[in-house]
């Protein structure tokens, strides 16, 4: 790994026209002022790196769910998961990944299944880290079913400044773990509901990487 690879990660192509919007609006504040052209050329790197999508190393053993998102763990609680997605009506432990807008904001499936369910509902937009977020924001939740049987719920959360959640996935299609089916644009909140009698092994305040840190062990219940 080269000192370039190191600082520079590809791009998503979600983000090629944000970026370039950006250098657009740069090169027309140069022509109005030198000084907000630079403040331009910093707006312009921001959004390039919001929109980094680099390569991760996922852990290979059986069992295992990661986390879907870059960011720091916020809420860990039983609750009930978005009724659209036509799972039973009862709490699950759910793990709140907050990220703020310096975060890598594509999202990685916490495990390897089935899609069984996908379902956008409209909504506000407070800030992602608080809980009401999870019931009154825009979202956009999946069902996936674990090879033995299990449902686990991931959920895609508009935050405060946040305007667009994308998904990759649809109901019938496989996904393995840690590979991508979503971002959202502009900071945001993934919620992880876990399948009953999961003990997650994060904690708050930790912070996360998609596709890569560990949040519970099948195994171990």
């Amino acid at each position: 790994m080269n000192m370039m690879s190191t600082f520079v990660k590809p791009i998503h192509r979600e983000g090629i026209k944000f970026v370039a919007i950006f250098a657009a609006i740069t090169l027309g504040l140069f022509w109005l002022n030198e000084y907000l052209g630079w403040i331009g050329v910093g707006l312009t790197v921001w959004c390039y790196y919001f929109f980094r999508d680099p390569e991760r190393v996922t852990p290979a053993r059986e069992g295992l769910i990661v986390s879907p998102a870059d960011g720091v763990v916020s809420l860990i609680e039983p609750a009930v998961p978005p009724a659209e997605l036509g799972m039973p009506d009862a709490p699950m432990l759910r793990v709140s990944v907050f990220m703020s807008v310096f975060n890598c904001h594509v999202n990685r499936a916490p495990v390897a299944g089935e899609i069984t369910a996908v379902a956008y509902r409209p909504g506000k937009f407070f800030n992602a880290s608080l809980d009401k977020a999870s019931a009154d924001n825009e979202r956009n939740s999946l069902c996936i079913r674990m090879e033995d049987g299990r449902d686990l719920a991931v959920v895609q959360i508009a935050g405060l400044v946040a305007r667009r959640i994308v998904c990759f996935v649809q109901p019938g299609m496989r996904t393995g773990r840690g590979e991508r089916f979503g971002l959202i644009r502009f900071g945001s909140r993934l919620d992880v509901y876990l399948p009953d009698g999961v003990q997650p092994l994060v904690d708050l305040g930790q912070t996360m990487v998609a596709g890569e840190t560990l949040i519970a062990d099948l195994t171990r219940e």
